[in-house]
């Protein structure tokens, strides 16, 4: 790498880890966090959900829009919505003004993350060097996300809740003054116009589905509200492939999400982001409610299986170097899967805390292997004028993941908890410890399932897989 390149790659990388630490830094100051602003713990939640919805729901669309109006230029956007948005949380005194503030960081990571991650492969040609900064991409997203963890434990420990928005400020203002400099510039795409029957369709069916998805673990299956939500979501993508498919410049070429890279890497992906996201949802619970740790203790304890993570995404570009992408993708599902087997085996005791480290780092060392190859198989094979859709595809398909891989597994704990509870016999602990296992069983089950599918599909016997350009 030039000088300059590796200027940039701090840069680029230095605001992915940033807007991944966001979305966890909150996750152990929620209950503060209510009650510095009134919001009741049953509305909780919805800080979370606040995020999540603009953050999936729009990023395909504006991976579009910055292939049409300039990668960089999107990326700074974001960036200064970002900087707003975490002035707007950290002064929050309503939860109108708290949750708006979660939006507009929502919809700043939907600008951001793509472009970012389009700039840093456009930066560097596909190869060994494009596979080494898709690995330091890859160990900062889930250190970033452990790491929040630890950080918001701190800032609320010791500091104050409003810190964990504030934090972002001044991180996001060195980047916007140096990322002119050194970041790439490059003009929109010309004579090209966005799809917007495919934009409005995608959006509001992702909006739709996420929302009907968090609906459903936070209130439960019964409202109907929640099925409705899921069913018109599911109608509108449903749409937007027709569009596609008929569209002369759709938003989504179906040509680029039929190659097998693209589709099946993107399904692996998937398994990595949810199931991964749902073992420090359910270990968060487990620490804090189960052995009683406090948030900062917490934050603390997940510091260890960040630094694995980050470990394994150094390593990883030694590790494709052996290793076909595709086949990694499969291995890291695979030694994800393993670590969460370990985990479902925590007894109620803080003995069991040993297990809960050595179980979490091989879990988050797979999960940082897996996120490299998934980010290099899904975007690989492809020319520069197709990446702003293939990190779209990847980012869209990582926010989507996060948000729908712990309302579901927690859905699974919650009525697992309630008929132990029910049924008597049973400790306020002792039930909730039953529903974490049975959630991280089904973890593990839907890790395998995946790891098989991705296994047989990516890489079909006797074929290579298929690296044609559209």
């Amino acid at each position: 790498m030039s000088g300059r390149q590796r200027l940039a790659l701090i840069v680029l990388l230095g605001s992915q880890f940033m807007l991944a630490i966001d979305f966890s830094i909150l996750n152990v100051a929620l209950p503060s966090i209510g009650a510095g602003v009134g919001l009741a713990d049953h509305d909780l939640q919805w800080i979370a959900t606040a995020f999540a919805l603009p953050s999936a729901g729009f990023t395909l669309l504006f991976a579009r829009v910055a292939d049409l109006a300039g990668r960089r230029r999107a990326f700074l956007t974001g960036l200064v919505l970002l900087v707003v948005s975490s002035l707007v949380g950290g002064l929050a005194q309503h939860p109108a003004e708290l949750l708006a503030a979660r939006v507009g960081q929502g919809l700043a990571a939907a600008i951001s993350v793509p472009a970012a991650l389009s700039l840093l492969v456009t930066t560097f040609p596909e190869g060994p060097v494009r596979q080494r900064a898709l690995s330091l991409n890859g160990a900062l997203l889930p250190a970033g996300f452990t790491i929040g963890a630890l950080v918001g434990g701190l800032l609320t420990g010791y500091l104050n809740w409003r810190w964990a928005f504030l934090v972002n400020v001044p991180v996001a203002l060195a980047i916007l003054v140096v990322a002119p400099k050194v970041v790439p510039g490059g003009r929109g795409a010309r004579g090209q116009r966005l799809d917007v029957p495919g934009a409005l369709s995608v959006t509001a069916g992702l909006v739709a589905f996420v929302y009907g998805i968090s609906r459903g673990g936070a209130s439960g299956w019964s409202d109907p509200l929640v099925w409705i939500s899921i069913v018109a979501g599911v109608a509108l993508l449903a749409v937007f492939w027709r569009v596609e498919r008929t569209s002369p410049q759709p938003l989504a070429s179906p040509a680029v999400m039929r190659l097998r890279q693209v589709g099946w890497g993107n399904a692996g992906g998937f398994g990595i982001f949810a199931l991964g996201s749902a073992i420090v949802f359910m270990m968060t619970l487990y620490l804090q409610q189960v052995l009683g740790y406090s948030a900062v203790t917490t934050g603390l304890i997940f510091g260890l299986p960040g630094v694995s993570a980050f470990v394994a995404g150094l390593l990883a570009p030694r590790i494709l170097a052996v290793v076909a992408p595709r086949r990694a993708l499969v291995l890291g599902l695979v030694v994800q899967g393993l670590g969460a087997l370990g985990l479902v085996f925590v007894g109620l005791d803080r003995g069991s805390l040993g297990l809960v480290l050595a179980a979490s780092v091989v879990a988050f060392f797979g999960h940082a292997c897996g996120i490299v190859a998934y980010l290099v198989t899904a975007t690989s094979g492809l020319p520069d004028e197709q990446q702003g859709l293939a990190t779209g595809l990847t980012t869209m398909t990582q926010q989507v993941a996060l948000t729908l891989g712990i309302p579901i597994l927690s859905a699974l704990a919650n009525a697992r908890t309630t008929a132990l509870l029910d049924a008597g016999g049973h400790s306020a602990a002792e039930a909730l410890l039953g529903g974490i296992r049975l959630a991280l069983g089904a973890d593990v089950a839907a890790t395998a399932a995946a790891a098989v599918l991705v296994a047989v599909f990516l890489v079909r016997p006797g074929r290579r897989a298929t690296n044609r350009r559209p």
